[in-house]
């Protein structure tokens, strides 16, 4: 049924706004369609009983009116005994469909409606409505061999009081119980939605303080349990996303890190004094050439961050990328970065810029911890294509290797150092997408060295 707009929003206005009142109503409404059909059900027995009734008090009426009644010879007369007064009120006689007897002041109405029965010759009732309602019942005389009918009238008036005082107290009743129902029902589901009341206070207040508390295990119904594990996964993944964010943050800014400070770096150098145009040039190569390799790490990094996306295929020369990160490398005036060169060209499987990306954090470090010499190798193994990177410096103390490629941490923060502990944790996650590792030596001395085993291309 389509209804006008104005009363969808009118309907739309009264409807209840919370759970509470939803389930409140509905519970309303299907207690009080209940009870209409239970009291209708009611008050209809109530009317047809008091109806039987009616008829059994005028069909013993007639069997006392009949007992004055005597039947001799095919003649039928009326005794009159000392209750003739009595027994004539509201009692008609016939005799074969003639009247022989009325009660003294009865409408025309009755009457009628008496003939009516008698006729019939059976026993037989009705009601005759007017200004009184009343009901007629006519009753054969038995053992008569003439036609003889007792005909009794009843006022339907007391039984139609009872009808309408039970009817009005049904509905009182009905009504107090609407009520006790609404109003039980809305304490029940208040007390049922406390839970649900409470788990929404908290979510608020975790989401506020970043808490790693969880909505599972805290008892109650099995729907609740299981809306709380539902929850807590979703706060895990929602987590994880975070977590997720932040790393790729991180990483993204402390592997961009070293291009914008060539950058930057080159720019002040550029400005600080008049610069002819042969090396103005040359500062704009290497300017184009950190912007280039800006937009590398950041391709490389974004595309390894998508979930499940595997590493693009390609191949690489180790050696001529491990030179190429030497000469790039920042290194202080006593550190040198020797790559030896192989007897055979070296192809790892992997594309150059995520071989940069995975060899530059090692790289980094290994500068700025040397003493005097870092060295950077490439070989043949089992596993694939094996890249060592060793310096001379003080190493990694035993007690921080279980430690090492968690992200954020560092063996000594205030070593003087800069570095925020992510480029071991990512150089080891890139590694592994492209189905290689990155492991430390810590049997290798003096100094520290790692090694990147990656397929061979």
């Amino acid at each position: 049924m389509n209804l006008p707009a104005r009363t969808r929003s009118v309907l739309a206005r009264l409807a209840p706004r919370t759970l509470r009142g939803r389930l409140s109503l509905v519970a309303l409404t299907t207690a009080a369609l209940l009870m209409v059909i239970l009291t209708v059900a009611f008050n209809a027995v109530v009317r047809h009983r008091l109806e039987r009734e009616a008829d059994d008090e005028l069909r013993t009426r007639a069997a006392a009116v009949a007992t004055t009644v005597d039947i001799h010879d095919d003649r039928v007369r009326v005794l009159e005994t000392s209750g003739d007064r009595l027994l004539d009120t509201n009692a008609w006689i016939y005799a074969g469909g003639r009247l022989l007897e009325q009660p003294p002041s009865e409408s025309g109405a009755l009457t009628r409606a008496a003939d009516a029965l008698a006729a019939a010759g059976r026993r037989g009732c009705r009601t005759v409505q007017g200004p009184d309602t009343v009901r007629l019942c006519a009753q054969p005389v038995p053992g008569a061999t003439a036609r003889a009918t007792v005909v009794t009238a009843l006022d339907l008036a007391p039984f139609r009081s009872s009808a309408r005082t039970l009817l009005l107290g049904s509905l009182a009743l009905d009504a107090v119980m609407l009520a006790c129902t609404y109003a039980l029902t809305r304490l029940a589901v208040g007390r049922a939605l406390r839970p649900v009341r409470a788990m929404t206070d908290q979510a608020t207040q975790w989401s506020a303080v970043g808490s790693e508390e969880r909505f599972a295990g805290r008892g109650g119904p099995a729907e609740l349990a299981a809306l709380g594990a539902s929850l807590d996964s979703l706060l895990d993944r929602i987590r994880a996303v975070l977590r997720h964010e932040r790393q790729l943050t991180g990483e993204l800014s402390h592997e961009l890190r070293t291009p914008l400070s060539r950058i930057v770096a080159e720019l002040d150098w550029w400005r600080a004094r008049p610069r002819s145009g042969a090396e103005t040039r040359a500062s704009h190569e290497v300017v184009a050439e950190a912007a280039q390799s800006m937009r590398t790490i950041c391709d490389t990094l974004l595309d390894e961050a998508r979930e499940g996306m595997p590493t693009a295929p390609g191949t690489a020369d180790a050696p001529l990328v491990l030179n190429r990160l030497a000469a790039r490398a920042d290194a202080p005036g006593a550190v040198r970065i020797v790559v030896p060169d192989g007897p055979v060209p070296l192809t790892v499987g992997v594309q150059p810029a995520l071989l940069e990306r995975i060899v530059s954090p090692l790289l980094a470090n290994a500068v700025r911890y040397a003493r005097t010499t870092v060295t950077l190798s490439a070989s043949r193994s089992e596993s694939g294509i094996r890249v060592e990177v060793t310096d001379d410096g003080p190493g990694v103390p035993a007690a921080f290797t279980e430690l090492l490629f968690q992200p954020g941490r560092r063996a000594d923060p205030g070593d003087g150092h800069t570095g925020a502990g992510l480029g071991l944790p990512l150089a080891r996650r890139l590694a592994r997408s492209a189905g290689g590792e990155v492991s430390y030596e810590p049997g290798h001395g003096p100094g520290a060295r790692f090694v990147v085993i990656l397929p061979a291309g």
